[in-house]
């Protein structure tokens, strides 16, 4: 039996529901709102990171998202999401990693740099940190910490935006060697992993950043299309994971252009 913790709108959780949608499985979900639900003793004993998703798989836990997908494919390897070329499959590890180590704290500022940052309208320094002391992550906590008081101006935006070009680059050579996936001629899960940062990059405003890049562009016209993509990201998307996203006060394009294209 499979249970996933998850919340909508959690990139990390994006992901592994794709993978699992692609395999065909079925799992019961337990829905968070991560607005401190997170940090509850029960929870906290599955995922001391307190974050999300949490696959449990036969009432044993198995965190962090990229852990998640290669468990997958090991333990239901039909349909498979990894291709059998070894530079391929490298790849897909290649992209995995790239976004564990640098894209995925940068999405987190530029979310909370944009559309999150309302949460924290009003509050101090000190009492933004007080909202977020119960994280394990003492890093994300000044990341958030510095965007919600300096919003776009903050010292971590710039290498966010870096990081995500550096990504947004990486698809475009590898798309243009291999294609029309991101790692070869089948869908993988280079493709799961990556397509929560770019649709957020999206839904942040901030599609230009691959308007250069018309291969990345057809690569997630190609995503959203996707019956995975659309059964798990963008159908299951409520009018509240929308709304902080419809209500950007400024657009943010503007001021990353100036970082984005920089060079």
């Amino acid at each position: 039996m499979l249970e996933l913790y998850h919340s909508i709108n959690s990139v990390c959780a994006q992901k592994v529901r794709i993978a699992l949608a692609e395999k065909g499985l079925e799992y019961r979900e337990h829905l968070m709102t991560l607005r401190g639900d997170q940090f509850e003793p029960q929870y906290m004993q599955l995922n001391p990171n307190a974050v999300v998703p949490t696959l449990v798989h036969d009432r044993r836990p198995v965190i962090e998202s990229s852990v998640i997908l290669y468990y997958l494919e090991e333990a239901f390897p039909e349909p498979p999401l990894m291709p059998h070329d070894l530079h391929e499959r490298a790849l897909v590890r290649q992209y995995n990693k790239l976004v564990d180590e640098y894209v995925h704290n940068s999405c987190t500022i530029l979310t909370f740099a944009t559309a999150f940052r309302p949460w924290f309208a009003g509050l101090s320094g000190e009492e933004i940190e007080q909202r977020l002391a119960k994280s394990p992550s003492k890093q994300r906590t000044e990341y958030k910490r510095d965007v919600a008081l300096h919003g776009l101006d903050s010292k971590f935006v710039r290498d966010a935006v870096a990081n995500h070009a550096k990504l947004l680059t990486l698809m475009d050579t590898t798309l243009a060697s291999g294609g029309p996936w991101l790692a070869g001629k089948r869908f993988s899960l280079a493709d799961a992993a990556v397509i929560p940062y770019i649709l957020r990059l999206d839904l942040l405003r901030l599609a230009n950043m691959w308007e250069r890049l018309p291969r990345v562009g057809d690569w997630y016209q190609r995503m959203r299309a996707r019956p995975s993509v659309k059964k798990e990201l963008l159908d299951r998307m409520r009018p509240e994971d929308r709304a902080p996203f419809e209500k950007l006060e400024v657009d943010p394009w503007p001021k990353v252009k100036e970082m984005a294209w920089a060079s």
